[in-house]
């Protein structure tokens, strides 16, 4: 099968010295917006319809995603991209993108691989929105349908996206993380992600050290210009956390849910059982409504370690993947 390849905002003083805080899951407003009516406890999406016989396509909707991987068939320097055509017939390449034994989306990624450009510093096995769905007409990069902004934006650019604002759900298990390396990386994986044009408004992450049986879940939220901002949900991003309390093991399946509405960001973390837990973070300051920000999600395996011995790597596996955003038509 052919593999394609892809090739501020000025801040008062006052936001330069909260971009570097670390904030709990109370520093939140409107009591979890767009998340208020999610159902306590219960895990999102259908896992019963998985089927273990079939191609990742045929259990997951992909034809709105391309997948980035952490080879270099070509030997051109730059990771391998497969683009939604190809995604939507049924590509998978073990041991990094492929169906599991109980049907879930298994993504994993060697803490050395192949990374999407010179100044990468991570490899990754992450599926990247794409709202054109195949259409080659429409380009990757830009304020065009591929892409989404935020409801914020100048009419123009609204009018130009393929999407306004939006969400994104995924049911996962983390499997493995990376026992080996730099002490600021061991554990460390992104499991989701809202990137724009030069910065990433979210990256969602899940991290446990070696000596623990539970992570935590995380996320960081990146000021255009200045600091990032870390909002807990469970546990921490320490280096030397013991088990947090509440924590998640490997081979736990959680949810999430990612929804931007009216500037802020909201991030729910749902446990089978459990009370859920929502973080947010008010992105009206942060630059990312000017005319030239885009914005699509990511979601997969975005190995945070590039490090280590030889043969450590990151793996989860995805049960159930939904983006959404008003206006999108295709």
């Amino acid at each position: 099968m052919k593999i394609s390849k892809v090739l501020s905002v000025n801040i008062t003083v006052l936001l330069i010295m909260m971009s570097s805080a670390v904030f709990s899951q109370n520093s939140r407003p409107s009591e979890h917006g767009p998340h208020a009516n999610l159902e306590q406890g219960r895990l999102l999406g259908d896992l019963s319809t998985l089927d273990p016989r079939k191609k990742p396509s045929q259990n997951f909707d992909l034809q709105d995603w391309s997948l980035t991987l952490p080879t270099d068939i070509n030997k051109d320097k730059k990771a391998d991209i497969i683009y939604e055509p190809a995604l939507d017939k049924g590509f998978e390449l073990k041991p990094f993108f492929y169906t599991g034994g109980d049907g879930g989306l298994v993504m994993a990624c060697p803490n050395i691989g192949s990374t999407p450009s010179l100044n990468a510093k991570y490899s990754r096995t992450e599926l990247r929105e794409m709202l054109r769905r195949g259409n080659p007409r429409v380009k990757v990069s830009g304020v065009n349908k591929n892409n989404w902004v935020f409801g914020s934006a100048h009419g123009s650019m609204k009018r130009k996206a393929g999407g306004i604002d939006g969400s994104l759900e995924g049911t996962l298990a983390v499997n493995r993380v990376s026992t080996s390396g730099d002490e600021d990386m061991i554990g460390r994986v992104a499991i989701a992600q809202i990137n724009a044009t030069k910065h990433e408004p979210l990256r969602l992450y899940y991290r446990k050290l070696p000596g623990n049986s539970k992570g935590s879940v995380y996320f960081i939220h990146e000021v255009n210009g200045v600091l990032d901002a870390t909002v807990r949900l469970v546990g921490s991003k320490s280096n030397t956390l013991e088990n947090p309390a509440d924590g998640i093991e490997l081979n736990e399946k959680f949810s999430y849910k990612v929804s931007v509405e009216n500037e802020i960001l909201y991030v729910t973390l749902i446990r089978e059982g459990k009370k859920n837990i929502t973080g947010s973070y008010n992105m009206s300051r942060s630059g990312y409504d000017g005319g030239d920000q885009f914005m699509y999600f990511k979601a997969g395996v975005y190995n945070q370690n590039n490090g280590g011995v030889k043969g450590d790597y990151a793996q989860a596996t995805y049960y159930h993947l939904k983006n959404s955003h008003a206006g999108y038509k295709y």
